[in-house]
């Protein structure tokens, strides 16, 4: 080991400072050969991607930059660039942030229409196929697209991540203080958490979502889902149980991938021994949810849902559905997604590792790739038992059904009530 490499590349960012392109290269070129470690080896790739004017030998030093770090933040938005993905103009000084859009435009108050006699067409419920309001006639929509994830390299280079917003019909809960969008030209609805019907009508500024999972099946498929979820609960309801209310609720998904050394120690041979790792991870559509209501109950749901499948956001699928407002911005859930990462791989660790005692790690290389906001569907309701009431939540696309039940659990619910 020496520190002839980073002596080399220390000399040729000096000469790339003076503009001696072709000195710099040549410190590159001898720093590359005789680079010991894969920091060095990352650094000199990329600044020799930076100098060179040849496409096909620009794309290969960034792509071996990235086959060392994949999260190399710089690499990646020169492969945008050079991709057509990001345009240099576009680039922004995060020390100078551009000062938000103050225009917004005006929600498309589109909407699906019968062929047959031009009455409104909304969904059946089953996420495919629509059905006139007037003669009943029934067709599945067309063109459906799949919407793709947004890069978020590139959002956060170039401001792409804070879209303009669009001036939304919503309506406020007296009730429970939820916010929901409008359908087009509705103008009045019932609160899916509370089932209030004292709303106020209002206009919000607010980013369309990218995508949106249509629901897959009516309320009557949604009552027998809670029918038989109650059965085998073997819980006995006092009084009616509420009709499930379908909602749909705005979720973030995020890739994330990196490299995060370790290190701890373990007993071995009575005595602690060091030990440490690179634990390297890729996690694809990560949920994080850009509503604070339900989160102690939406985890379970959220792994649950097809996001690659969810077709491009229409607010023609909104067609008798509210959709709740999001609260948590994208970057405040990226970081959460972060932070919900690391989480994961210290407890990977650390189940593959048993004793491991002052366990550390870096997660310097730990990066978000991409991101979408999809609208997720969700039917709501609750049960009374014992005078407590209990909420159950349905998968609006799965079907799977997660509720809450009495602390003490069913069993010890039905003991008491046989006097054991």
């Amino acid at each position: 080991m020496s520190d002839q490499d980073d002596t080399l590349l220390r000399y040729a960012k000096i000469y790339l400072k003076a503009g001696e392109i072709n000195t710099a290269r040549q410190y590159l070129e001898r720093a590359l050969i005789s680079a010991d470690d894969y920091e060095t080896r990352c650094e000199t790739n990329y600044w020799l991607s930076e100098i060179s004017e040849n496409p096909v030998e620009k794309r290969k030093y960034l792509e071996d930059v990235l086959a060392i770090d994949n999260t190399h933040a710089r690499a990646r938005r020169s492969l945008a660039i050079l991709d057509g993905k990001l345009k240099p103009d576009e680039i922004i000084n995060p020390d100078a942030l551009p000062a938000p859009a103050m225009g917004t435009e005006k929600a498309s108050a589109k909407r699906f229409t019968c062929s047959k006699c031009g009455g409104r067409m909304v969904f059946d419920g089953d996420g495919r196929t629509l059905t006139c309001e007037q003669c009943h006639t029934r067709q599945a929509p067309s063109g459906q697209v799949v919407e793709e994830e947004k890069d978020f390299f590139v959002a956060m280079a170039s401001g792409a991540g804070h879209r303009k917003p669009v001036l939304t019909q919503a309506f406020h809960c007296h009730g429970c203080g939820a916010e929901f969008v409008l359908p087009p030209e509705v103008i009045s609805a019932t609160c899916a958490y509370c089932g209030s019907a004292h709303v106020v009508n209002l206009t919000k500024e607010l980013i369309e979502p990218d995508a949106i999972i249509p629901m897959a099946f009516n309320q009557q498929g949604a009552a027998v889902r809670l029918v038989n979820w109650v059965k085998e609960q073997q819980i006995i309801p006092q009084g009616k149980v509420q009709a499930p209310r379908g909602v749909y609720l705005p979720i973030w998904t995020f890739d994330v991938i990196g490299t995060i050394p370790w290190n701890g120690l373990v007993y071995r041979n009575k005595k602690l021994v060091p030990v440490s790792g690179n634990y390297g991870l890729d996690r694809d559509d990560l949920a994080i949810p850009a509503t604070r209501k339900l989160n102690d109950m939406l985890p379970r749901l959220l792994p649950e849902f097809n996001y690659k499948e969810a077709p491009v956001y229409d607010a023609r699928y909104l067609s008798g559905w509210p959709a709740e407002v999001y609260e948590i911005a994208m970057s405040d859930a990226s970081l959460k997604a972060r932070e919900e990462t690391v989480q994961y791989v210290r407890r990977d660790i650390i189940l593959n590792n048993p004793n491991v005692q002052d366990l550390g790690y870096n997660t310097t290389n730990l990066s978000v790739t991409s991101f979408k906001l999809v609208l997720a569907p969700l039917w709501l309701t609750e049960y009374k038992l014992e005078g407590q009431r209990y909420r159950v939540l349905i998968n609006g696309q799965t079907g799977t059904v997660h509720g809450e039940t009495p602390k003490k659990g069913i069993m010890g619910w039905l003991n008491g009530l046989l006097g054991e």
